[in-house]
């Protein structure tokens, strides 16, 4: 089976940050990278330590984000370079993972 050597990134944000539609631009148009999935939270929390979840009482306008993506490695590191002047240090985490 032939696999291909990929890197995995992962970017956490909030709704409230107003930085997903930028950032998928950003990654689909601008950097055209292999493959983008966002996804919306149910609940979390970060650094500041503040809640950000929904109930079914009220719907969040604040929920966490996910946007996750690969590539190859050679080309999710330029990528990161240019995501750094966007997205705050230490929302954003990276892995080796295996395309079969």
């Amino acid at each position: 089976m032939n696999q291909t050597e990929v890197t995995m990134v992962r970017i956490y944000l909030t709704e409230g940050d107003h930085q997903l539609r930028q950032l998928l631009d950003f990654l689909h148009q601008q950097e055209q990278v292999r493959g983008v999935t966002a996804f919306r939270g149910i609940a979390g929390f970060g650094r500041s330590g503040k809640a950000h979840e929904s109930s079914l009482l009220d719907i969040s306008l604040d929920l966490p984000l996910v946007i996750e993506f690969f590539d190859l490695p050679e080309k999710v590191e330029q990528v990161l370079q240019d995501l750094n002047k966007l997205i705050e240090p230490g929302h954003v985490v990276n892995w080796p993972a295996r395309l079969n």
